[in-house]
């Protein structure tokens, strides 16, 4: 006989009911018990329907709902569903079926039960996903909707400067939405596996010196470049490249204080975009914090998403991201791409 013993299903996080092929509890493990209310030592012989007291909103209980007894012989798993234990807390649940063979009747039925707090905390980001969303289209929709009402109203009282200040307002307002939705979509895809590059050798230094000029016309903030000598060529997509650099300049303006300094060096293996601001920096504790969603350290508003973009973006293209502390206070962020490979 073999001395291997079988697990302690009272070591595992979930609840685990085992029944045989009449339909009978076999065993049953502690959180299982805690959780539908019942003695895990007379729970055992007893029919599996009973013992997993579980219902749905609408009052169907687990076993008739679905039939693991019966159906196609092929059948070996029921999927994860969400049911109510008998104190109303929700639970998800899913089975496997064993069987033999296929020509044999359901041998053991094995019902998982875990904690729907997971599921309750997915819902919760993809509500603070929303709102965040709904407050960042909020304010770009408002300056558009304003002065385009204004034009239409007004068009014959306006001046040419005033309707040209307007129209360059709607403009900046819609750049402003289209970078959000795409900074949505790359969220979706990083998230999913699904991010696409179009990598092609690039100049790091012309796409940051771009960046700085766009993101300097539109802030009063001093920003000063610094590019090093004999920078290598790195591939990346240029695009993803400019959002990175723009989502990190645009963040030491909005959370920082006094000069932003942004510096590009590099050497045979790579280069290094660094952007410092003067502010108070970000400690070593929250530093992990400042790559996941929705983190807006500061209170100073943005949609939470750019850091954790700047992440998986860098990522995306083999490098790295680390934070630490500018020499004059603030924070520094280095991003380091590694150079084209002939």
């Amino acid at each position: 006989m073999s001395d291997v013993q079988p697990p302690d299903l009272d070591l595992l996080a979930d609840g685990v009911v085992l029944a045989d092929g009449a339909g009978v509890v076999t065993a049953l493990n502690a959180v299982a018990a805690s959780w539908l209310g019942v003695d895990p030592v007379t729970a055992v012989g007893r029919p599996l329907d009973e013992v997993l007291a579980l219902q749905d909103h609408d009052g169907r209980d687990w076993c008739s709902y679905n039939c693991p007894y019966r159906g196609l012989p092929t059948r070996s798993a029921v999927p994860e569903q969400a049911w109510l234990l008998p104190d109303g807390t929700e639970v998800l649940v899913v089975a496997r079926i064993h069987r033999p063979a296929l020509t044999e009747p359901v041998a053991r039925v094995a019902v998982s039960l875990r904690s729907g707090r997971g599921r309750a905390r997915l819902d919760r980001e993809r509500s603070d996903l929303v709102a965040t969303v709904a407050h960042e289209l909020r304010s770009p929709l408002t300056g558009v909707k304003g002065f385009v009402q204004a034009l239409l109203n007004r068009w014959d009282k306006l001046t040419d400067d005033q309707k040209k200040l307007m129209l360059t307002t709607v403009s900046a307002d819609s750049d402003r939405l289209s970078r959000l939705i795409a900074e949505l979509l790359d969220v979706a895809r990083i998230d999913t596996g699904r991010l696409q590059l179009y990598p092609r050798p690039s100049d790091a230094a012309v796409l940051v010196r771009r960046v700085i000029e766009s993101v300097d016309a539109g802030t009063s903030r001093p920003i000063e470049l610094d590019v090093g000598d004999g920078l290598p060529e790195i591939s990346v997509d240029p695009d993803k490249f400019t959002q990175v650099v723009t989502n990190l300049v645009e963040n030491a303006v909005r959370h920082g204080e006094g000069v932003v300094q942004v510096s590009v060096a590099g050497d045979a293996d790579g280069v290094r975009i660094r952007v410092e601001d003067q502010g108070e920096g970000i400690s070593p504790e929250m530093r992990r914090r400042v790559f996941t969603k929705f983190w807006t350290g500061g209170g100073r508003g943005g949609s939470g998403l750019g850091l954790y973009l700047v992440n998986g973006l860098v990522k995306a293209h083999g490098g790295t991201v680390t934070i630490g502390d500018a020499d004059g206070g603030g924070a520094r962020i280095d991003v380091e791409l590694p150079a084209t490979v002939d």
